[in-house]
């Protein structure tokens, strides 16, 4: 276990008070020490997968028809260049 430690590193971090309480307490009822408790709550966030969305968002448009489909909006330059213009149809 000593080859363990000797490869870890030393930092401090800030917790609320409740929260810092609560963790003691976790780890004092599985037998654990509040360094294994952070642990083990760092490397489960860690590893979860970002879950998808939910339910698709449809966006309504109003006005002439919606989106102009000859319009790239990842382009930002071509978007002002565009805006520039009365009718970009």
């Amino acid at each position: 276990m000593a080859t363990r430690y000797a490869l870890m590193m030393r930092t401090t971090i800030n917790l609320p008070d409740d929260l810092l309480r609560e963790a003691k307490r976790n780890a004092a009822e599985k037998g654990k020490t509040l360094t294994q408790t952070i642990e083990d709550a760092l490397r489960e966030v860690l590893a979860r997968k970002p879950s998808p969305p939910s339910h698709r968002v449809k966006l309504t448009t109003f006005g002439k028809g919606g989106a102009w489909p000859h319009i790239d909006l990842d382009n930002s330059a071509a978007l002002l260049d565009v805006m520039e213009l009365d009718d970009p149809r």
